[in-house]
């Protein structure tokens, strides 16, 4: 990589405009010490900002949102960002302190680093976001020898990721029919991956790696411990239930005095959270059962580049 001044002037034009985003989900929520150790790696590149962070501990998952800009060479293709050494230090150390034999939540996960999805924001193209994705899969698959299935921008033709996962058995509990627990899948993978070997390391598991349009996380809580209630509510919703189009959800434990509404809106401008409200609302009171209002797990795009700019400007000052 070349940076030479004339790079570098290129890179201090181009950080302004051409951002990837990149939330990397981690099978880890309740040890501080492996959660810090994540983190330090991460700032280890200081041209790479963690903007922002989810934790639940009822699902035994973290959530990073990491931003940095992209380099392009004079016909404007993607040559570098610095997301992806940031990435690639985040999975070491992920891989290093945490045993998915040992791991248990309400949340399906089928890796320690379970999924990795870049978005492109600002002027960045969804190509370039796939460009990394791909870049990133392959490095996490020779580095560490584990399997990683691409999906969406960066699948060679955009198969999408709830239709891996089914084929991978994600959605299927393990643990009293409500909670996933240890590894119980075959050692040997029946399919290729796109990546990485076919065979399974019980102690890091199997990663996601994509790249797609914004998408936005919404979750709404059910006020009962009745897990069916929250399956068939989450079905309605859902597209493949014959619900609300480009709608993903997942009905979950969450905690031991309520149910969860994990929702994917592929597609937030057209099918927004209000509607999914509205509809979990009316199908719950169906049920007789109440609702709380829901919460986004992350900022909007507007509030990410706004944050990354106050963070690399408060960086430089």
């Amino acid at each position: 990589m070349d940076f030479s001044p004339s790079c570098m002037d290129k890179k201090k034009t181009i950080d302004q405009s051409v951002l990837l985003c990149c939330k990397i989900f981690i099978s880890e929520s309740r040890n501080r010490g492996v959660l810090d150790a994540i983190e330090q790696a991460a700032r280890l590149n200081p041209e790479t900002v963690i903007v922002n962070k989810f934790e639940d501990r009822a699902y035994n998952r973290v959530r990073y949102t990491l931003v940095s800009y992209v380099v392009q060479d004079i016909t404007r293709s993607a040559i570098y960002s610095p997301l992806h050494q940031a990435v690639l230090a985040m999975v070491e150390a992920a891989f290093g302190a945490i045993n998915l034999e040992l791991h248990s939540g309400t949340h399906p996960r089928l890796g320690v680093v379970d999924d990795i999805l870049f978005h492109p924001l600002a002027r960045a193209s969804l190509d370039e976001a796939a460009w990394l994705a791909k870049a990133v899969a392959a490095d996490i698959a020779n580095q560490f020898q584990v399997p990683v299935f691409l999906y969406a921008a960066a699948h060679p033709t955009g198969k999408a990721l709830d239709t891996i996962r089914r084929e991978l058995g994600y959605y299927r509990p393990n643990f009293m029919g409500n909670q996933w627990a240890g590894w119980t899948m075959p050692d040997m993978l029946l399919g290729k991956p796109d990546e990485g070997p076919s065979e399974v390391s019980r102690a890091r598991g199997i990663t996601m790696i994509g790249a797609r349009p914004w998408v936005a996380l919404y979750n709404i809580p059910i006020l009962s411990t009745d897990f069916s209630v929250a399956r068939r509510i989450a079905r309605m919703v859902s597209a493949r239930g014959g619900g609300l189009p480009t709608v993903q959800t997942l009905g979950l434990v969450h905690g031991e005095d309520s149910t969860e509404i994990a929702c994917m809106l592929l597609e937030p401008n057209q099918i927004g959270a209000d509607r999914v409200q509205n509809q979990v609302e009316m199908l719950a009171a169906e049920e007789g059962v109440e609702v709380e209002k829901g919460y986004f797990t992350d900022f909007s795009p507007e509030m990410i580049i706004e944050k990354y700019m106050n963070l690399t400007s408060a960086q430089r000052d």
